[in-house]
């Protein structure tokens, strides 16, 4: 199949680019490469998806340019048998601090997206959405039935983008499913994330900070657990039209992260804390029984191991990582 990957650069987008086209797909990636981190990180995706494709006989395209750039967004989907919506604007503190621009990306390209995919014959539309979309918790775990009241732009912008889709496969008949991430990691993620800073500051004998007191919690949900129900929608039509949550069975509080992050690399070391963040979710926890139910879907990767592995893949690949996440 031809596949086209927006976002494809970035860290989840560029993981789903590697394993479609280690599968023997053509893949097309769009990205604008915009330097919310340093571009380091998205030229080793590139690569690495590159190198996937040569591998297996398959074709790697990629088109520098701007998912709000209608005209080429067309021309892409119109080549493309499914599409896996990943670019945005990332990161809730960016969108507090600039919402319009957060809005112009994360929404009015998923609307060129989803007219695009309008007009041609596609079989899926995958499109990432995030915990982000829940706010403040009135109960946990989060289900999809969970009220959405998003805390930051990120959450709304997000939220909008996944009812369009959701309205696009009612009205229109567009097969689209929407996954909602909760806390991805893994290997090449992206620098400014808690699980990265906290690595790379013990590394360099550093306490780890944790803004806020620690007390909140995340899914933390490994990347290879996300590519995988991915790669299972490239053929699987059984969540077509649904949103589905995607992450681990795993729920953490920030400061027990801290710890074994810490003790694994420099037990030593004492943990600091700092101001909150504005706009950052007190708890997220995901009810995973109707991804369960739908595609079968079930987390491989415990938070522990989890850690481990990223803290070995990390130190496997400081050399040229580790002045990435220092510099972002």
């Amino acid at each position: 199949m031809n596949v086209l990957v927006t976002g494809g650069g970035g860290f989840i987008g560029g993981h789903i680019a590697e394993a479609v086209a280690r599968r023997g797909h053509d893949v097309t990636v769009l990205d604008n490469f915009e330097p919310y981190y340093d571009l380091g990180i998205k030229e080793r995706n590139v690569e690495a998806a590159r190198t996937a494709a040569d591998e297996s006989g398959a074709t790697y395209d990629l088109v520098e340019g701007s998912i709000t750039d209608e005209p080429l967004v067309d021309d892409l989907v119109a080549d493309a048998d499914v599409v896996y919506h990943q670019a945005a604007q990332a990161g809730v503190r960016k969108s507090v601090e600039q919402p319009q621009k957060v809005n112009e990306y994360n929404v009015d390209g998923t609307m060129n997206l989803l007219e695009a995919a309008r007009d041609h014959d596609l079989k899926r539309v995958v499109l990432a959405s995030s915990s982000s979309v829940y706010g403040k918790p009135e109960y946990l775990p989060y289900d999809e039935a969970h009220p959405t009241n998003p805390v930051s732009p990120y959450g709304v912008s997000k939220l909008a983008s996944e009812q369009y889709a959701r309205v696009y496969n009612e009205i229109y008949g567009l097969p689209t499913v929407a996954l909602r991430y909760f806390t991805v990691y893994g290997p090449r993620m992206r620098p400014n994330m808690a699980m990265t800073n906290f690595v790379s500051r013990c590394l360099h004998g550093e306490p780890p900070v944790i803004y806020g007191d620690g007390t909140q919690t995340r899914d933390f949900t490994y990347i290879d657990d996300i590519v995988g129900v991915n790669e299972q929608l490239l053929t699987d039509d059984s969540a077509d039209g649904e949103i589905l949550n995607v992450g681990s069975t795993d729920n953490i509080d920030i400061r027990t992260l801290a710890e074994v992050v810490r003790d694994e690399i420099d037990p030593s070391l004492e943990i600091e804390y700092g101001d909150p963040r504005e706009g950052d979710a007190e708890h997220t926890h995901a009810d995973i029984s109707k991804a369960n139910d739908v595609l079968g879907y079930e987390p491989t990767v415990d938070i522990r191991e989890g850690v481990s592995k990223f803290i070995a893949w990390y130190r496997d690949n400081r050399e040229w990582y580790d002045p990435l996440v220092r510099s972002s």
